[in-house]
């Protein structure tokens, strides 16, 4: 039996149903069960928090039945026992069955969400701390209803959001859209009725992770012309602050209508990560 945390947000006990290849550098991991009748979001770039079993565990040790005091709780256990968490984006969200779609990126060396993902079967078990309530704070995507233009980048950990994105907007809406990714492999085909324009940025042969690559390619770009352009940013955090410098600073864009997230830093583990932030 699960229990609340905080309203919106609750745990889920979860097991994966199936697993599919996206490409060289990206799994998908289709997860079940009775809880997701409790799970609700009407976002596209929904964030989750996903605890992960250490080898031979059997399931993930997140002594959520203790309700609010989890969190002291999870950090006392010992390092190899206490649940790898992570922070992952809902690709989607499906009923009858209750099913939720979450993408991984794989990587060398790979970390313990990497590894568990690479090797993830059938019946594997997970909690999830996601929404129980559709519109939450863990939210990032929402363009004011003026919106005459959409402007996204994102990098590979970012892909899930911006397909839910694409696969959202209204019809004809003008979208421009730059996606960097590690192989050729890995480019996807995306659904969407908006009139937008999708780039692909492949750093197969520019060397390592947080390349300069997108802001070369968006400094070059010709944005269509629009009185409310609204741009969305995520993925490795030094990218992304970049590029909001470049849409406020350089552009002139309304740095209200700049949603921007980092989902990763380079050169730091999601442990540092959140010692730091």
């Amino acid at each position: 039996m699960t229990t609340a945390v905080a309203v919106p947000f609750r745990f889920f006990s979860l097991q994966v149903v199936r697993t599919e290849r996206l490409g060289p550098s990206l799994v998908r991991v289709t997860f079940g069960g009775g809880d997701l009748a409790c799970f609700f979001s009407d976002g596209c770039d929904q964030s989750l928090s996903l605890f992960l079993p250490h080898p031979g565990q059997s399931e993930p040790a997140v002594p959520y039945e203790l309700g609010d005091g989890w969190w002291e709780a999870w950090r006392e256990l010992p390092d190899g026992v206490r649940a790898v968490m992570r922070s992952y984006t809902l690709r989607a969200l499906r009923r009858d069955p209750d099913e939720i779609d979450i993408d991984f990126v794989l990587h060398e060396p790979a970390g313990p969400a990497s590894r568990w993902a690479s090797r993830a079967r059938a019946g594997d078990r997970v909690v999830l701390l996601g929404p129980a309530v559709a519109d939450n704070r863990a939210i990032r995507f929402r363009p004011p209803e003026d919106t005459d233009l959409v402007v996204v980048w994102g990098d590979e950990t970012a892909v899930p959001a911006v397909s839910a994105i694409l696969e959202a907007l209204p019809a004809g809406m003008p979208a421009r859209v730059w996606l960097e990714v590690r192989h050729a492999g890995d480019v996807q085909d995306l659904v969407t009725a908006a009139g937008a324009e999708v780039t692909w940025l492949v750093r197969e042969n520019q060397g390592a992770e947080g390349s300069p690559m997108a802001l070369g390619a968006l400094r070059a770009a010709q944005l269509p012309s629009a009185e409310r352009p609204y741009v969305w940013i995520a993925g490795e955090s030094g990218q992304v602050k970049a590029l909001r410098r470049h849409f406020v600073g350089e552009r002139g864009f309304d740095r209200r209508r700049v949603a921007f997230v980092g989902y990763w830093r380079q050169g730091l583990s999601e442990e540092q990560l959140r010692e730091a932030g």
